[in-house]
């Protein structure tokens, strides 16, 4: 790849400082960043030259925990109670299908790329499909093969869904932008037989992540109690699952014990600030996780819980919710909001010797934020303009890996109108099959 000199920005390189670097360079080539600096730039013989005018330079952002193909199941059935069972569970069984999984995917890709999200972690079915459409969009993906007992689309037994995994870790092992993973839906729908059975697979097989659905929900403090006598931390334990590296998403019912666990056994969280809060779950204790030093990511669930994909629509509940607990000001500060949203989340996926942050030898993963808008300004602290005030209208260019796969607005590595029209099609089948439920009572 060609030599880029990206000059005149508002470097936000993620360091232990959180710096801020004003009229800050980048030299990026082959794919890696070589330098940075401020002031005036080297001169680099045939480097294409971008002076950004004073725009944000800061890492592509990392989304922890997804389910990218439900962009099809977004905002359907809001103001129903039961849609989960009346229509999701349902449509999922009928329409859920490697095509539906590839045409959700990059719709969801899209919106990502548009977001400034670079890197992304998914839990759904047929994930090969969505390893193929991540790595069609010029992302980068962990994508997690979903095991779980309630009859899901793609298994009908939990050895055909580990027969799933053995074909995602083949297809996609040793690639440099997509990793396969294994992903135990949640407790209640795997129980401790098959997360052992999970736990086993994981230590033959350590290069690949597992995800899974923690502490979520009172049905699940329910269901745990009853089955077990236990809360969902210890029968993850039990199991042998709670394990370094696990990836671990909502972690809603933490008490102070569980978080001294999992800190020990190093488990990752991804954060769903507005998903949860839209559910009416409850708020995760982020800060005491983070203060234990469990490494938290900012994530946005999948469409048809947090109904967007972008992270800069989580910030504000990210910070808020802190300071309501916190009765101040003080808790979840903006710039670790912004830390949370890039290298700690590159942390929670095991990905940042590689990702997260912008420093020689690093993956050459960046975005560039426009500061225009009149909402943007004046600009006291850049921290608190990119959480409270940013859009993802404002992102005008994503870099992977040295790839430009969005400039000035036009994603370059997907057809847009093909993928709306698509969903649409798709979409139309929903509409029908939900007349179709509620006229049949």
């Amino acid at each position: 790849m060609a030599a880029i000199l990206i000059q005149n920005a508002c470097l936000l390189p993620i360091d232990e400082a959180m710096s801020i670097i004003d009229r800050g360079w980048m030299h990026v080539e082959n794919g890696t960043i070589q330098a940075i600096g401020s002031g005036e730039p080297p001169r680099i013989e045939g480097a294409e030259l971008i002076d950004v005018d004073g725009n944000v330079i800061m890492p592509g952002m990392v989304n922890p925990h997804a389910h990218l193909a439900m962009t099809l199941f977004r905002g359907l059935g809001e103001d129903v109670d039961d849609r989960l069972f009346r229509y999701v569970l349902p449509m999922e069984r009928k329409f859920v299908s490697p095509e539906m999984v590839r045409v959700g995917t990059l719709l969801g890709a899209l919106e990502s790329i548009e977001a400034g999200v670079t890197t992304i972690a998914d839990m759904y079915y047929y994930e090969t499909e969505v390893g193929r459409a991540l790595d069609q969009a010029g992302l980068r993906g962990v994508v997690g093969q979903t095991l779980a007992t309630f009859d899901p689309p793609d298994h009908k037994t939990i050895d055909q869904g580990f027969a799933l995994v053995e074909d995602l870790v083949s297809e996609f092992s040793g690639h440099e932008r997509i990793v396969p993973s294994i992903a135990p839906h949640a407790p209640y729908s795997t129980d401790i037989d098959v997360m052992a059975r999970v736990a086993r697979w994981a230590e033959d097989h350590p290069d690949v992540p597992v995800q899974l659905h923690l502490a979520e929900m009172d049905s699940e403090m329910e269901w745990c109690r009853k089955n077990h006598g236990l809360r969902p931390v210890a029968v993850v334990e039990k199991a042998g699952l709670l394990r370094p590296g696990l990836i671990a998403a909502h972690c809603l019912h933490i008490d102070p014990f569980e978080i001294e666990r999992m800190a020990k056994a190093d488990v990752r969280v991804a954060h769903n600030a507005r998903s949860n809060a839209k559910a009416g779950r409850g708020i995760a204790p982020i800060e005491a996780m983070r203060a234990a030093g469990i490494k938290v990511g900012i994530a946005t669930d999948g469409p048809m819980s947090g109904n967007t994909l972008d992270l800069f629509s989580q910030f504000g509940p990210v910070s808020m919710f802190q300071k309501l607990l916190g009765h101040s000001r003080k808790p979840m500060p903006a710039a670790q909001v912004i830390r949370m949203a890039t290298l700690e989340g590159a942390q929670v996926l095991g990905l940042d010797s590689r990702i997260g942050s912008l420093e020689p030898g690093k993956q050459a993963d960046l975005i560039r934020i426009d500061l225009s808008a009149p909402r943007m300004q004046p600009i006291y602290d850049i921290y608190a303009t990119l959480v409270f005030s940013a859009m993802p209208v404002d992102v005008q260019d994503v870099m992977v890996g040295g790839r430009w796969i969005m400039r000035g607005r036009k994603v370059e590595s997907l057809e847009r109108k093909e993928i709306l029209r698509d969903a649409g099609q798709i979409a139309t089948a929903f509409k029908a099959e939900m007349a179709r439920i509620d006229a049949a009572g």
